[in-house]
């Protein structure tokens, strides 16, 4: 009798678990629509349902992520790298020194400065070691845009309109950084392996190998590896070959894996590489309707993993992180938000051709994501940062949390300001 009925509520707890799945699941297909031109998100959405499910006597298995690591590191960095193929494949614009100045600008300025300085918050604020301090500041500097739509560009087209410096800028900036932030991550661990001693560290092996050497490995590969796709997608002389012909939208993936995977054999970057194959794809045909299929298929891989990985967080959030979390962290994770990252944006603007209302925008909206939570748990899979993972686990959920609400809301309204701007500004207003 007792066997019957552990059998019959295991049956029970998995039909819920799977109830809850599909209606995430349809969630996401219908969420984007109904939260569209409103000062609310997706994101939003599912990050406050896991938080409820925290409250509630829910089947949701155990969701400590330092005792789950490596589950979570290989889901995010799946998020990832299929979200970088999807903002490569939308942005339409060539690339050149000029034209990609803005996203320029924010790599090579306000990605250093934000570590710095969030490493520095750390070490006075919550009195970490200087490994500690720079990894939460490497791991929190990467952007990404995928969690606020309404800041982004949105997919493929031809029209001016759906890439604006500010989206452009924003989604540009995303790609890149979140596989630049890379060096700052290795630069934690390097420190941490020498105790905290910037003096034993090897910065000369960081600057040649980590920072340049596997950057220039992870473009060569994704300008090589687009190339060749880009052609065989649209010019192949067997049509079996030109895929381009047959819209399979899956081949995104393909692209996506391959990229990653043979950057990484290659020592390089594999989230740069990602993000180079997407943009030569698109180069190869910038105007082929084919664009919207990859992308389509793209998004909506990466929308399901986003939902999911919300949900989880949230729930995680209000189950076990708030214990861990001490006001000190919160100031720092607020000071992220709304000081560092737009003050730092700020500067990275200083003379760029934009207005100050674009130039605004573009410094407060960068979202932190999912980016930050594959950064900590690669970094946890190393030696050195063990005894804090419950506090960094902490801090950057709350971190993550607070960008998904705060950017979540004020995006739709501060991007149809500016769209209503450049509206009314040709015709009623000198430009």
């Amino acid at each position: 009798m007792s066997t019957t009925h552990t059998l019959a509520a295991g049956a029970g707890a998995t039909g819920v678990l799977y109830a809850l799945l599909g209606l995430g699941a349809l969630a996401a297909a219908v969420l984007p629509r109904l939260v569209r031109r409103r000062p609310l998100s997706m994101p939003i959405v599912f990050l406050a349902a896991g938080a409820l499910s925290g409250l509630l006597p829910l089947p949701v298995p155990d969701l400590d992520p330092s005792a789950n690591r490596v589950w979570v590191e290989h889901l995010t960095e799946l998020c990832v790298i299929v979200s970088l193929m999807g903002a490569g494949l939308a942005l339409n614009r060539p690339f050149g020194f000029r034209a990609w100045a803005g996203p320029g600008r924010l790599i090579g300025i306000t990605l250093p400065l934000t570590v710095g300085a969030t490493a520095a918050l750390a070490w006075l604020l919550l009195d970490w070691p200087w490994a500690s301090a720079l990894l939460i500041g490497a791991l929190l500097a990467p952007t990404d845009p995928v969690l606020a739509a309404e800041v982004r560009v949105g997919e493929p087209t031809d029209e001016e309109d759906d890439e604006d410096e500010v989206r452009f800028t924003l989604t540009a900036e995303a790609g890149l950084n979140d596989g630049l932030a890379f060096p700052f991550v290795l630069a934690a661990l390097a420190l941490a392996a020498a105790g905290s001693t910037w003096a034993e560290v090897d910065w000369a092996r960081w600057f040649g190998v980590d920072l340049v050497a596997k950057a220039a490995i992870g473009v060569a590969v994704g300008l090589m590896l687009g190339r060749l796709l880009g052609r065989m997608f649209f010019r192949a002389e067997t049509s079996s070959l030109r895929l381009s012909e047959h819209m399979e939208g899956f081949v995104a993936l393909a692209a996506t894996f391959l990229a990653y995977g043979l950057a990484e054999l290659a020592r390089g970057y594999g989230f740069v590489a990602v993000f180079v194959t997407a943009c030569a794809v698109r180069a190869a045909e910038r105007g082929h309707g084919y664009h919207k299929v990859l992308h389509g298929f793209t998004e909506q891989i990466e929308r399901l993993l986003t939902a999911g990985l919300l949900f989880l967080l949230g729930h995680y959030l209000v189950a076990t992180g708030l214990a861990a979390l001490t006001w000190q962290m919160v100031l720092l994770a607020v000071a992220l938000i709304v000081v560092v990252r737009p003050l730092t944006g700020w500067l990275a603007q200083l003379g760029f051709v934009t207005g100050p209302r674009e130039r605004v925008v573009t410094a407060v909206f960068g979202l932190r994501g999912i980016g930050s939570l594959f950064y900590l748990a690669y970094a946890l899979g190393h030696h050195g940062f063990e005894g804090q993972a419950r506090d960094l686990w902490a801090l950057t959920a709350v971190t993550v949390s607070l960008s998904v609400l705060l950017h979540g809301i004020g995006a739709t309204p501060a991007i149809g300001h500016l769209d209503r701007l450049r509206t009314v500004r040709p015709r009623d207003a000198p430009p």
